[in-house]
């Protein structure tokens, strides 16, 4: 298959791009995490039942804008699709206390996680493929930040 460029007239490749921030020349998935921020805070406004709900939601959408796109660009899990780290970012942070402190370690332990890849991060990037596949990681790195983080939470 033929690589082609992304296809900035779609929506579903603007979404999996992150509205442009997986277009960054330097760290795409970093940026597209940086780029949840808003989102976070937004979904902490909300009941988490409507929060879980919404990122259940974008989590479906993301595996759909990532296949498309994935397909339309010929490349499997090309670094500028972010709308994983998005969506993994959001789930890092669900039910936390919304403070920069709190922001911060979950940046930090969410970007760790989704670099490094321990088990079982690694299981399900290097098994499961198509636009579940580029979700799936980033997903299992957010739940496990963030248990890690309630873990915490709870002992402080």
């Amino acid at each position: 298959m033929k690589k082609q460029p992304f296809n900035l007239k779609s929506w579903q490749h603007w979404l999996a791009i992150g509205l442009g921030a997986g277009l960054s020349p330097k760290a795409p998935g970093t940026v597209g995490t940086a780029f949840a921020i808003p989102l976070v805070f937004g979904l902490a406004l909300l009941p988490l039942a409507w929060s879980a709900v919404l990122i259940i939601a974008l989590m479906v959408l993301g595996v759909y804008v990532s296949e498309r796109t994935s397909r339309d660009i010929g490349v499997e899990d090309h670094g500028g699709i972010v709308i994983d780290e998005v969506v993994g970012f959001a789930i890092t942070m669900w039910a936390l206390p919304l403070s920069w402190p709190w922001l911060c370690a979950g940046f930090v332990l969410f970007r760790f996680l989704d670099i490094v890849k321990p088990w079982p991060v690694r299981f399900f990037d290097q098994h499961v493929t198509g636009g579940l596949g580029v979700m799936a990681d980033d997903l299992v790195a957010g739940l496990l930040a963030c248990c890690l983080l309630h873990g915490v939470s709870l002992v402080l």
